[in-house]
């Protein structure tokens, strides 16, 4: 069981600091920024084969992962946007792993999700970074997690988002099939 907890959070949970403070954010939105060159480099000379490589046991396939960053970072943005223009918004959650199964997370031909995340990850990060102090401050309402979250927060939780999945690729990657 710790084993697959250790597929499962391969860098950990993640834990916000105590203090979120600029330089952290600055590091944070660095990540973001550079997750989608870091996931083209890892994932563009896969055959098919390998693309439908397992992380863990029971776990999405690389090609799942990519499609699941494309949906989970489209809804994060609409969330900050939510946060931005209405006051501790409720957002809406999503059975990610149905998403995950629907045609196209099941599609071979990653293009189209690498190319929607380095659009979408440009439009974020110039985003991101036009947040005042107050802003960052801004929250939104979790309905599954019944709590709110700051910005700021949610910043780190995408930043280790990113790390997370590149690093899901990486085991499957590291594992060449034995998990399928």
């Amino acid at each position: 069981m710790q084993n697959l907890e250790k597929l499962k959070f391969p860098i950990g949970e993640f834990s916000p600091p105590i203090q979120i403070d600029a330089t952290t954010i600055t590091h944070w939105i660095t990540s973001i920024e550079a997750f989608p060159n870091r996931l083209e480099v890892l994932v563009k000379n896969l055959s098919i084969e390998q693309r439908n490589w397992k992380y863990r046991p029971e776990g999405w396939s690389i090609k799942q992962v990519v499609h699941h960053c494309a949906d989970s970072h489209m809804n994060s943005i609409i969330r900050f946007k939510l946060a931005l223009t209405e006051t501790n918004p409720n957002i809406r959650p999503y059975w990610e792993n149905r998403w995950a199964e629907l045609p196209d997370s099941l599609d071979n031909d990653l293009s189209s999700a690498l190319l929607l995340l380095k659009g979408l990850h440009q439009k974020w990060v110039f985003l991101l970074k036009a947040l005042s102090t107050q802003d960052l401050e801004r929250e939104f309402i979790h309905p599954e997690h019944d709590r709110r979250f700051s910005l700021k927060e949610n910043i780190g939780i995408y930043a280790w988002h990113c790390d997370h999945h590149l690093a899901h690729i990486e085991q499957a990657i590291k594992a060449k099939g034995v998990y399928n």
